[in-house]
């Protein structure tokens, strides 16, 4: 049963002075279950209310030091015979189970050198899968954590350790200020560790043991990224850092890319990788570490009531991430990567039925199961690109002096819109009320397009929001010619200065809205595209072309032209990977038949050598390669990446090189006994979910009927359950696997039920192929069946996607 808005409601208005201590014993990590004491302080208008507790053994509750047998079904321990007059203490001892799906306390052995590593990974509805807790965000309280582990262990949490190393390996930590129990953590693990101190504060990077190489190659970098980053928010923001200390763990099997729990940031460990770290890799980190850095402020210190709000955390900290990643960090191509590879998923989002406000209401979200389905590309990549259309729109200077009003009136506490609109009304004399309305209240997108009056450019928009955005011209050798800002609303805005120009608006992504140009500079974009000096630009775009895709303007025939046109000459290794992303995971799925994919991944497969061929940098190399990975058919010369480890002069890094074992095995080029034997060559993560999905590759009946065995069993992992459903569906063996889509529909829900984000998960595995109109009709059916609530969100915007 999922926390409703009224039952919410009702505890946050009952409920005061809440606190707790949190003791976790995790010595035995073999154990199927872990220790959690939970004390819990509070005071309560009312004689009745309810703690979550999920999944509970051996449960025993005491309050105010009386034994008590509550009501528990499972989630609730319900409460009655309450005091009023006084705090309450309840405490709560149970065992509860390790997960190994990303929801709860995660247990992972490193198949790289056997050891274990347990963190508790929360969120919506989990944290009451790792203690008894209030489980809302608007009764933030202080925790007390204390941790019984390994005595060879080091354990983290969200603050200082009382005691840095102790013996017995019993921690305790610092009490916090009050937090979201979601956002509680506790890593504990052999962890490679690297601290320092900046600005008066511990800071910390930890990881894997056996990444401890791949912690030290990156660890000046990671360093300078963090230290920019805070003292650039330092300057941006009036209110200090509100906590004892800074640690970052990349941390195996965590279904986000990362989650901002206060004074100890996860990071998924892939954004350590081995061998060379790819540039989209290093830019997208860079990011993640200012978007996660930036939720100490807007997230942690200040938190939304409800989850309507959630835009107002997860579109701030995009923002910002992209923002303080390249003015700070100085990683420019942040900006390059939100426009090329997060607007164009916020496009297709706004597009579907599933639509909603960046800002909805709080009633739109009856339940924490609903509020699980806009954790999606609107409230992060369209409200980000919305948010940078504001402070264009009201300059930055205002914006920030409202951003800070809001969160020195609202620290420690709970907001909402309500709250930031307040704050950003009265630092500016403009009118963000109608703003918001027309931004944030409402669903869709605007289309600013060029026609020509003569020679002259005119800008018009189909839409009701006004725009302020950059208008960049060009001459014939594309050389830029003028550049400015431009103010769009109803009435059409004449460019008389760039007479006779190829014009670009939005041309550095001002604002969300769909661009169609002239047929002058259409034709200029198509002759040119890659001589365009400018990343930002190009980016947009390439952006562009990919919406047309979308709209069925161009067929995936026609993209695969335009990249054979112009990818071998893009400079950005951002760009290319994530034009291959685009075109490989969501062009070639939807938009051409099964019959036809083989000969499209050729064609991308030949695009990139002859990119591979001119690469001028390493990052550029590496990207062309994967494209080339993904989809060659010439056996040989993957053979020859494989058996030589390179690539040309380059080293072969382990995901590239299990990505060629994949196509091999694709190619029917490898068997079983093969790929078991690279599995072994460097055991580690990597060969473990390369090794499943390689063997889910394999073109054979028995192959698929295996891979359906491991994603069936209860009990896998959330990695390699994603791993063997990649390697499972394959264009080009789709009849082979048509079989497995209808027992997919049939089977998922009850995989979605472990839990939110291992739903996401499930979600995401769906076929990787055009369906048949018999397949269609077998979505449409299950769609309209029962469904867990998250998965139902995947499924509809899946129908959407293939109609």
């Amino acid at each position: 049963m999922s926390l409703t808005l009224a039952e919410a409601r009702a505890r946050a208005a009952q409920l005061s002075e809440v606190a707790y201590d949190v003791a976790l014993d995790v010595t035995d990590h073999g154990s199927p279950t872990f220790g959690s004491r939970t004390t819990v302080r509070f005071g309560t208008s009312g004689p009745e209310t309810f703690l979550e507790l999920a999944d509970a053994r051996d449960l025993s509750v005491v309050v105010d030091g009386t034994p008590e047998e509550p009501a528990y079904d499972g989630r609730r321990i319900q409460l009655t015979g309450l005091p009023t007059d006084r705090p309450v203490e309840v405490v709560v001892d149970a065992r509860l189970p390790y997960v190994t799906d990303g929801d709860g306390m995660h247990r992972t052995v490193d198949p790289a050198d056997g050891e274990t590593y347990v963190a508790a990974y929360l969120g919506m509805d989990v944290a009451q899968k790792v203690f008894a807790c209030f489980d809302q965000n608007d009764l933030k309280a202080p925790v007390t954590t204390s941790v019984a582990a390994d005595p060879r262990w080091t354990v983290l949490a969200n603050g200082r350790p009382v005691d840095d190393s102790p013996a017995d390996g019993r921690w305790r930590f610092a009490t916090t200020p009050p937090i979201p129990v979601a956002l509680l953590i506790v890593a504990a693990g052999p962890w490679a560790s690297r601290r320092w101190e900046h600005a008066g504060l511990p800071f910390g990077w930890h990881a894997r043991a056996s990444l401890s190489g791949e912690l030290e190659r990156d660890f000046a970098e990671l360093r300078q990224v963090t230290e920019d980053c805070y003292d650039h928010y330092a300057t941006m923001f009036d209110e200090p850092y509100a906590f004892d200390s800074y640690d970052q763990v990349f941390v195996p099997g965590l279904n986000w890319g990362a989650q901002e729990m206060p004074g100890c940031v996860s990071y998924r460990d892939e954004l350590l990788p081995r061998g060379q770290v790819p540039e989209d890799v290093r830019v997208f980190r860079a990011s993640v570490i200012a978007h996660e850095m930036s939720h100490m402020w807007f997230g942690d210190l200040m938190t939304m009531t409800w989850w309507e709000d959630t835009w107002l955390q997860e579109s701030f900290a995009d923002y910002m991430g992209y923002r303080v990643a390249g003015d700070a960090a100085g990683f420019g191509g942040a900006l390059v990567a939100h426009e090329i590879a997060g607007k164009p998923g916020a496009y297709d989002a706004d597009a579907r039925r599933s639509t909603h406000p960046v800002a909805p209401d709080p009633e739109d979200l009856p339940d924490v199961d609903a509020a699980a389905t806009i954790f999606d590309a609107i409230s992060y990549a369209k409200g980000n690109s919305v948010l940078r259309q504001l402070a264009t729109w009201l300059g930055d200077e205002v914006f920030l002096a409202g951003v800070n009003t809001h969160l020195t009136r609202h620290r420690f506490a709970n907001a909402t819109l309500a709250d930031f609109v307040d704050a950003l009304d009265e630092a500016s004399d403009r009118d963000v009320r109608s703003w918001v309305e027309q931004w944030l209240r409402s669903t869709g997108f605007d289309t600013i397009r060029v026609e020509r009056d003569g020679d002259v450019p005119v800008l018009h928009r189909d839409g009701t929001r006004a725009h302020r955005v950059r208008v960049t011209a060009y001459d014939d050798v594309w050389t830029v010619v003028g550049s400015e800002l431009v103010d769009l609303a109803d009435d059409p805005v004449p460019l008389p200065a760039y007479a006779g120009r190829v014009v670009v608006p939005n041309a550095h992504g001002e604002t969300f809205a769909r661009i169609e140009l002239d047929v002058v500079s259409a034709a200029a974009v198509d002759a040119g595209l890659c001589r365009i000096e400018d990343d930002l630009v190009r980016a947009v775009l390439w952006t562009m072309l990919l919406d047309r895709v979308q709209t069925r303007a161009l067929t995936a025939d026609d993209l695969v032209d335009v990249l054979e046109r112009h990818l071998p000459g893009e400079g950005s290794a951002t760009i290319v990977t994530s034009i291959l992303n685009r075109t490989l995971s969501r062009v070639l799925p939807l938009r051409a038949p099964a019959a036809a994919v083989g000969d499209l991944l050729e064609r991308v497969a030949a695009t990139c050598g002859t990119g591979l061929l001119h690469a001028t940098s390493p990052e550029l190399a590496l990207a062309f390669a994967d494209g080339v990975a993904a989809g060659s058919h010439d056996v040989e010369s993957l053979r020859a990446w494989v058996d030589a480890g390179t690539v040309g002069q380059l080293p072969l890094p382990p995901t590239l090189r299990w990505r060629v074992v994949r196509r091999l095995a694709e190619l029917g080029a490898t068997d079983a006994a093969a790929i078991e034997e690279e599995r072994a060559r460097v055991p580690g993560t990597e060969a473990e979910v390369g090794a499943a999905a390689a063997l889910a590759s394999l073109p054979t009946a028995s192959a698929k009927a295996t891979a359906w065995s491991v994603v069936t069993d209860p009990d896998v992992d959330n990695r390699t359950f994603g791993a063997a459903m990649g390697g499972l569906w394959s264009a080009e063996q789709a009849d082979l696997v048509a079989p497995y889509v209808e027992r997919y529909l049939a089977e998922a829900p009850g995989w979605a039920a472990r839990g939110q984000a291992f739903a996401q998960v499930v979600g995401r595995a769906r076929p990787t192929f055009l369906l048949t109109d018999a397949q269609v009709a077998l979505l449409d059916g299950a769609v309209a069946g029962d469904l867990p609530t998250v998965l139902r969100r995947q499924w509809e915007d899946w129908l959407d996607d293939v109609r």
